[in-house]
């Protein structure tokens, strides 16, 4: 499947940039492009930040300008902070990467737009867009890192196209397993005098069973607990340090 493409647009510190393309290649997304970086390109304060994702970098391609940099993709998302008055959609992270996903399937292309640090994207930029992901923060603090927005947006698409891993098989018990376990239960449980007083024996032994049913038992959990059931009836064994002098 194609993957979505971001885009630092006017980049103010190199190490931002570092921790977006790292926070990227967390969730195995690697095509970055970049609109005129503040400080210059290449920089080394971001190959320092990127750690082991300084392949993003080296592959990173430099624009002059939005319209350069988002020249190919047929589907565009702005991330901003303030929806602007602007008639677009207005999606959240997870809502747009599943449309990003729908996308990429029917063999667009897709590229994600992240503004720079101190003001985000400006209104030109966000007009180029087909639609706005805002991400639902506190609205007293809105303000969120390049990196970390990259990293939210990089999130749910990898959420929203990771297949999701196979439940191991298990081996649940069957209803006369569970069956035998409630006679073991109550058997114990009425030779250690539980059951008392006995008019309302009937309906102790009811929620005995009835609990017993709701805990989805596997055939290992029912073989330890006749296990445990047996060991608590048993005489303790008796320590060297317990026994009398001879």
């Amino acid at each position: 499947m194609s993957q979505p493409t971001f885009i630092l647009v006017r980049p103010q510190m190199g190490e931002n940039i570092g921790g977006a393309a790292r926070a990227m290649w967390n969730f195995g997304l690697d095509r970055m492009r970049l609109v005129s970086p503040r400080d210059g390109w290449p920089n080394p304060r971001a190959v320092a930040l990127a750690s082991g994702a300084g392949r993003l970098l080296d592959n990173a391609g430099h624009f002059d300008s939005v319209a350069e940099a988002i020249g190919d993709c047929t589907h565009v998302y702005a991330t901003t902070a303030r929806v602007r008055g602007m008639t677009k959609p207005v999606l959240t992270p997870e809502a747009a990467m599943a449309e990003a996903r729908a996308v990429t399937e029917a063999g667009g292309k897709v590229g994600v737009m992240f503004g720079p640090e101190r003001a985000g994207l400006e209104n030109e930029d966000v007009a180029r867009a087909h639609a706005i992901i805002t991400v639902p923060v506190n609205p007293e603090f809105f303000s969120l890192n390049l990196a970390q927005c990259v990293l939210l947006t990089a999130y749910e698409w990898r959420r929203q196209t990771e297949a999701p891993a196979e439940a191991p098989e298990i081996e649940r018990a069957t209803a006369i397993e569970v069956e035998k376990l409630g006679e073991h239960f109550e058997q114990k449980l009425d030779d250690a005098g539980f059951f008392f007083p006995e008019t309302k024996a009937p309906g102790m032994k009811l929620a005995v069973r009835n609990m017993l049913s709701r805990l989805a038992l596997t055939r290992a959990d029912v073989q330890i607990f006749h296990g445990m059931l047996r060991q608590l009836t048993r005489q303790p064994r008796t320590s060297q340090t317990d026994r009398p002098d001879e």
